[in-house]
């Protein structure tokens, strides 16, 4: 994880690029040999379309929702992708321009129509947009693409055809969701938006989707609100990305990055901002976390509070005698690391890269542990009494507990570099972070969009988790942490681009990391197939396989194996 890498030719930028969508699958070329057991389909999410016409968009989250799809049969490799059909992509297409207000692209009124009605769409309210690029999830029997609003769009896993966008405020009371639901083994989807609580204060809602039943209505209709967490300003909600989830605890962070809501909902209407305008920091409140029972949907009277960070992605949460295990990929600070991903900063020259990302929020995947119960007899004393862990948990005269964590991984940035990497075409090497604590790099290294063996170990005790290392933002690594010894294993190849790594465990697994890891790879400056499908051995990292075809492929955000 501690490689000097350079990009200079920008071959990274391909990631943002306009590409069409397929009329069918094509053979994907395979080198290696696919395991056998490896049956069933890779589906992700991104962004496919840059600009409609002339108007570009000018956010990483802005850019319409294009769904991919790898599929695996009998050592055979297909890839297909298509469009989603969203409102606001149909309508883009139909109007020949952006009609719907993105995350950071402000959607202008018609020019065609008169003064007078274009002074008037001001005032229709808030569109809120349907945009399903971040992740695909399944509900039921039913597959939902989604962004994090009100809106989730169900596809078909198969043909990738758009069935309907779906409402989720028909349903249940929130404003809108995040894209990462977790997803119980009996099929439960849990997830959180925040809602309207008590007074019109703003509160954050835990929301359960039942799994089917026998009478096989949409669990859609069966859609419940669990627990009711309190919002820390009864305007501002925080940001919310990702929470956690074990047996029996529900764990919410509580960031420093608030929505602004009568920005939201006034001068929106007014005077034409985007999401992005809407957001701002508290520079003061810190980092709260909040508990509640899972099945008794009661809030725990512990107030945990901590040092401000952004928080994107739980990597896994777990009971341990009276404690809860919170691992998280957090960026040190209050300001907003949204502010650094404009696709102008994320196209620039590698120097210009680098400048940016310098003065971003710094990444550190940490360690929190929150312990469940407390006696004030302990005021002044470190509560964690877990053998395994620095973390710490002081109880305050206030009966605050303030919480320090263990560093699970950190992406040092200044000191002496490291060897450059060889040019060999796969570039493998196990770090051990604990050894390596006085080895410094330059440059910084962000371990994000974490993977688990979520089906047997989310939510509970685990070792290993896959990671993406973000090069300053430029996805150019994969790695794998023991959450444990800190030991690292890292793929990488010169010019090439992987994603969010998917872990696909072996169906006969004796040991956690029994299995496989699945990435999209671009490598625009490597050959004559632009891009590749990578099979990595789950255990050390090294190629088992990969899947090339003849097309570009931009940037993924998330998905899921769906086997067969």
């Amino acid at each position: 994880m501690y490689s000097q890498v350079e990009h200079p030719a920008g071959g990274y930028k391909k990631l943002f690029e306009t590409v069409e969508e397929l009329s069918s699958p094509v053979t994907a070329h395979v080198t290696g040999r696919i395991p056998t057991w490896l049956r069933g389909s890779l589906l992700r999410c991104g962004p496919g379309l840059f600009e409609v016409g002339s108007e570009p968009f000018y956010h990483l989250f802005d850019g319409q929702a294009l769904l991919h799809k790898f599929d695996f049969k009998e050592g055979h490799v297909t890839y297909h992708r298509r469009f989603v059909r969203t409102d606001a992509y149909v309508r883009a297409m139909t109007e020949k321009r952006i009609v719907i207000t993105e995350f950071g692209t402000y959607a202008y009124p018609d020019p065609c129509k008169n003064i007078f009605s274009r002074f008037f769409s001001y005032f229709k309210g808030v569109e809120v947009t349907d945009n399903a690029l971040v992740n695909v999830y399944p509900v039921g029997e039913d597959y939902y693409a989604c962004t994090e609003t009100n809106f989730i769009t169900r596809i078909n896993p198969d043909t990738l055809e758009t069935i309907k966008q779906v409402d989720l405020c028909k349903y249940v009371s929130v404003n809108g969701a995040t894209a990462h639901p977790h997803i119980e083994n009996d099929g439960t989807v849990y997830n959180i938006g925040n809602c309207f609580g008590k007074n019109f204060a703003l509160a954050y809602n835990i929301i359960r989707i039942p799994p089917l039943q026998a009478d096989k209505e949409d669990p859609m209709n069966k859609s419940e609100v669990v627990v009711q967490f309190p919002c820390s300003d009864r305007f501002k909600p925080s940001y919310v990305h990702s929470f956690g989830l074990t047996p029996n605890y529900i764990v919410f962070v509580e960031t420093p990055v608030k929505i602004n809501l009568l920005k939201f909902l006034s001068s929106w209407s007014l005077w034409g901002a985007n999401y992005m305008d809407c957001f701002e920091s508290n520079e003061t409140m810190g980092v709260w976390l909040h508990v509640a029972e899972k099945k008794k949907g009661r809030l725990l009277n512990l107030k945990y509070r901590t040092s401000a960070f952004n928080l994107f992605h739980h990597i896994n949460t777990y009971e341990d005698n009276g404690f809860l295990i919170v691992d998280l990929c957090t960026w040190k600070g209050f300001e907003f690391v949204y502010n650094y991903l404009y696709l102008a900063n994320l196209r620039a020259n590698w120097d210009e890269v680098k400048r940016q990302a310098e003065k971003a929020p710094q990444p550190e995947a940490r360690r929190y542990v929150l312990p469940l119960s407390i006696d004030k007899a302990d005021t002044g004393k470190n509560l964690v009494t877990l053998p395994y862990t620095t973390a710490t948990a002081t109880l305050r005269s206030d009966e605050t507990i303030w919480l320090e964590p263990e560093v699970i991984f950190s992406g040092p940035r200044h000191g002496t570099t490291t060897p450059q990497l060889p040019q060999a075409k796969c570039c493998l090497h196990t770090v051990s972070h604990r050894a390596s604590a006085f080895i410094y790099s330059c440059f910084l290294v962000a371990f994000e969009f974490p993977q688990i063996n979520y089906r047997k170990y989310g939510g509970k005790p685990y070792t290993y988790t896959y990671g993406l290392g973000l090069n300053h933002f430029v996805p150019d690594r994969l790695c794998k942490l023991n959450v444990k010894t800190k030991e690292t294993w890292v793929w990488q190849e010169p010019d090439a681009y992987p994603s969010e790594p998917i872990f696909v465990s072996h169906p006969d697994a004796l040991e956690e990391d029994d299995g496989v890891v699945l990435s999209i790879v671009i490598s625009p400056g490597a050959g004559p197939k632009p891009a590749f499908l990578l099979i990595l051995n789950a255990k050390d990292m090294s190629e088992v396989a990969r899947a090339e075809v003849e097309v570009n492929i931009p940037v993924t955000f998330h998905g899921l194996f769906k086997r067969a």
